[in-house]
């Protein structure tokens, strides 16, 4: 199954530079890393982690990779970078 793009719980699709909370906390998507990524440099995410988002919060977490996003209640969408 190809998955084509990543969703936050509300069902809006996930993009790089997103501005997010995540626990609560502000954050940023950095990566997005799918089943089509054609970015080379994401591959080792694709084949050792899977489809997910790195998400940038250098508050408390620093760098969180996320997989199942859409089931995630503590990542809610901002707006766009």
């Amino acid at each position: 199954m190809i998955q084509k793009a990543l969703k936050y719980q509300s069902g809006e699709e996930i993009r790089k530079g997103d501005h997010v909370l995540f626990h609560g906390e502000s954050a940023e998507i950095e990566l997005v890393v799918t089943d089509i990524t054609s970015d080379p440099s994401l591959s080792w995410y694709l084949e050792n982690e899977g489809p997910g988002v790195m998400v940038v919060e250098p508050k408390v977490f620093g760098r969180v990779y996320l997989q199942q996003t859409e089931k995630d209640e503590d990542l809610v969408f901002v707006s766009r970078a």
